[in-house]
């Protein structure tokens, strides 16, 4: 088996940040966003690589009615309520540019390789006081719904929202449909992500330039399949955004996920990247040159060591035939 080169995106517009910057956000950043996507379709297209669009499931109404229509009847209770997406639309109300995206949808479905999934209906968070396993059956349960209905598409894989994996909600997940789950990198700092401190800030920071922790990749083998759970596919490294006026930083960055990614090639192991495609909205052309070096990077680690781009159900799949 040659190594594996895995890309999976929270796929989210204002659904995914409404609570960390209420109104406050610039419109061009979504605009760009907007279209960066058909962009880096195409250079998917081009580079023939798999990715896994984890997909909040309110970006596929068209407009609010058809939001509400499939929006669940079990809202979930959070104690803190500027985490729900209902009461933030109750407070200031729908802006379909940021809100809704299906054109944007079909066209993912329209390249090959890529993979629908979902990031929750209404980008649940799983370990916030106040809500409950049922609230977030019906979440799940919602974004089938309209998945199924719109695009005659059942979703398999799911990113939790905010790396905030609740593992008594894994069985849930199974039993509505989804085989496969991202999980975090393995090492301490990427635990327990719904308790941040500034240890683990500082050292996820320090990560992102040269290695404090253990290795990134690791072989199909290692990934456990437990019987009533979904596969957990580990991420391995998040693609930050860029930092618009410091290169060397940039360049560090990079050249670490560059040698990561021949590391997996070299190896045969698996390397997961993932990042919000709304990273790249503040700055959109230095960014997709970024990716088209990563992809370009692939492309090389292809040829020569045959390593190969497999979304997340592609990867869970494999690791279900290898047990």
């Amino acid at each position: 088996m040659p190594g594996t080169f895995t890309i999976s995106l929270d796929f989210e517009l204002l659904w995914g940040i409404f609570d960390k910057i209420g109104t406050g956000y610039k419109p061009t950043y979504f605009y760009n966003t907007r279209k960066i996507v058909p962009v880096m379709l195409e250079k998917f297209a081009e580079a023939n690589i798999e990715a896994t669009w984890a997909t909040v499931g309110m970006l596929f109404a068209a407009n609010e009615d058809e939001w509400r229509h499939y929006s669940p009847e079990f809202l979930p209770s959070y104690r803190d309520r500027k985490f729900s997406a209902y009461e933030w639309v109750k407070m200031y109300g729908i802006r379909p540019e940021v809100h809704f995206a299906p054109e944007l949808i079909q066209q993912i479905l329209d390249t090959p390789g890529q993979e629908l999934g979902s990031h929750t209906y209404a980008h649940y968070y799983t370990l916030m006081r106040g809500q409950s396993p049922e609230q977030f059956r019906e979440d799940l349960q919602a974004t089938q719904r309209i998945s199924q209905d719109k695009f005659g598409v059942t979703l398999e894989s799911l990113v939790f929202p905010r790396n905030h994996i609740n593992e008594l909600y894994l069985n849930i997940c199974l039993q509505e449909g989804y085989k496969y789950v991202r999980g975090n990198p393995r090492n301490w700092y990427w635990q327990e992500t719904q308790h941040e401190n500034l240890s683990k800030k500082i050292f996820r920071s320090a990560d992102c330039f040269f290695q404090v922790g253990d290795k990134t990749t690791y072989s199909l083998e290692e990934v456990k399949v437990i019987e009533e759970e979904p596969v957990i596919v580990p991420a391995s490294r998040i693609l930050r955004p860029q930092q618009q006026y410091n290169l060397i930083m940039n360049k560090s960055r990079l050249a670490r996920i560059k040698s990561e990614m021949e590391y997996a090639a070299k190896q045969k192991e698996v390397y997961h990247l993932w990042w919000h495609p709304h990273n790249f909205g503040g700055n959109p052309e230095s960014s997709m040159a970024e990716l088209a070096e990563v992809l370009s990077h692939y492309t090389m680690l292809h040829n020569e060591y045959g390593m190969e781009s497999m979304n997340m159900r592609s990867v869970g799949q494999l690791v279900k035939q290898s047990t």
